[in-house]
């Protein structure tokens, strides 16, 4: 009976695994909602959410600008940008996601669901709050990151053999053929775990530190 309560989603590079309960949470978010609406009226989010798509477009320009990323969100409809990068052999979006760290940015990286997990992308929500000036601050330090991961040796070796082989086929010249559109998705999928991995193992590892460092001594497992 448990086992059914429970909800497995990925949110934020992070399989969450929640149980589903009745809880009692407090109204002040719909009477914040509710005076925002009354405020606001139709047209003024209107205005909000015309001004975020408005800011979206030179983020999406700057990021094709690059010549890495391939812009795979519409231009319609929530205003996001959502970028997959066109060769993922030497490094993947999850370690950009990662290094964009080091600058104050949470850029989530994400697979598909069942069926196209091989797709990986980046994604940013345009928020209220984000102008133009944060766009091509966040444009800068993406290159920056592009600079730094090119400078440096791959950070993950794809050690199995049957991929190996595969990508020995690909590499003579069966890239524009089925064999080779599989080897790549094979190899893409291979590194994609292992660099899922590293980041796993990093952080709990920082988990376990903090943990040190705010819980007594006499807390603590």
């Amino acid at each position: 009976m448990v086992n059914n309560l429970h909800v497995k989603r990925r949110r934020l590079q992070c399989d969450d695994n929640n149980l589903l309960s009745t809880t009692m949470v407090g109204s002040s978010q719909i009477i914040v909602q509710y005076y925002q609406l009354i405020r606001l009226g139709l047209e003024g989010y209107k205005n909000i959410m015309e001004n975020c798509i408005d800011n979206a477009r030179p983020l999406k320009e700057g990021i094709e600008s690059t010549g890495r990323f391939e812009v795979v969100s519409k231009d319609v409809g929530v205003p996001l940008v959502a970028f997959a990068l066109k060769d993922s052999s030497k490094y993947t979006v999850f370690q950009i996601s990662d290094s964009l760290k080091k600058f104050g940015w949470i850029v989530p990286a994400y697979t598909m669901p069942a069926d196209a997990q091989h797709i990986a992308f980046l994604r940013v929500v345009v928020r209220e709050d984000f102008g133009r000036s944060l766009a091509e601050r966040l444009i800068s330090h993406i290159e920056e990151v592009l600079k730094e991961l090119d400078s440096q040796p791959s950070h993950i070796i794809v050690k199995d053999s049957h991929v190996g082989a595969v990508a020995e086929a690909v590499a003579e010249g069966n890239k524009g053929g089925e064999a080779g559109e599989r080897a790549e998705r094979m190899i893409q999928e291979k590194v994609t775990k292992q660099w899922r991995h590293f980041v796993e193992i990093k952080r709990v590892g920082v988990l376990k530190r903090l943990r040190i460092y705010v819980l007594p001594y006499y807390l603590q497992p």
